[in-house]
This record gives C-alpha cells, structure tokens and sequence, in this order.
C-alpha cells in the first residue's frame, strides 16, 4: 500500500519548536505537491501547509505564518515541517499526503499516513 510515514512529533512547551518529517512507501516524491494537515481533538482535519513539486508554490494557513516552514529533500524523498513558536493550539495530530498541486482540495490529496502527535503543554 503507498502511503506516508509522518514522524516527529511529540510534547513540548508553548514556545518551543519541532521538525516533522514525511516519507512516502512505495513512490518518489519529486513530480507531486506535498501538503501537510492537521486534526486537533474533536475538531475535523485542516490544511496547514503545502509545498508544490517544483517547490515555486508554498502556501500556509494564516494561523501558522511566519512560524512555520515546509520544505521538501527529493534527494531523500522527504517533506519537513518545520514548527517554531508552537502554540497549544498547534496540539493536533499532524498528517501529510500528496496531489498533482497545491490547489488541489483536501479530498483530491492521497496516500495518507497514520500521522504523528504534536501536544504543546506546559
């Protein structure tokens, strides 16, 4: 089965940074968009961030500007998010998954993973 394998997360303190890494099974990364989502508790899952193949499109949400950074390494076939200032807001559970571009809509995104749990608590 082709999915991603999100890895990173963890508990830190209002404040404090993370590097969350995205790496596919199973297909190169290098000709598709990549975005990264997020599912807060009882909440439905939100776009964060999206990084498009050639890496001349990024977008974020307005809650996490200037705060956070996607890039990607197609020499390691892997996707960062990178999460500084992180807020309790931020406690979600972080996924990433692949469309042919950052316009796609979150039901066009494929090859989700299991995600990986950020928790900002003091």
């Amino acid at each position: 089965q082709v999915q991603f394998v999100e890895s990173g997360g963890g508990l830190v303190q209002p404040g404090g940074s993370l590097r969350l890494s995205c790496a596919p099974s199973g297909f190169a990364l290098d000709s598709y968009a990549v975005g990264w989502f997020r599912q807060p508790p009882g909440k439905y899952r939100e776009g964060v961030s999206c990084i498009s193949s050639s890496s001349d499109t990024i977008r974020h949400v307005p809650s996490v500007e200037g705060r956070f950074t996607i890039a990607r390494d197609d020499a390691k076939n892997t996707v960062y998010l990178h999460m500084n200032n992180l807020k309790p807001e931020d406690t979600a559970v972080y996924f990433c998954a692949t469309a042919l571009n950052c316009d796609a809509a979150q039901d066009e995104f494929r090859s989700w993973g299991q995600g990986t749990q950020v928790t900002v608590s003091s």
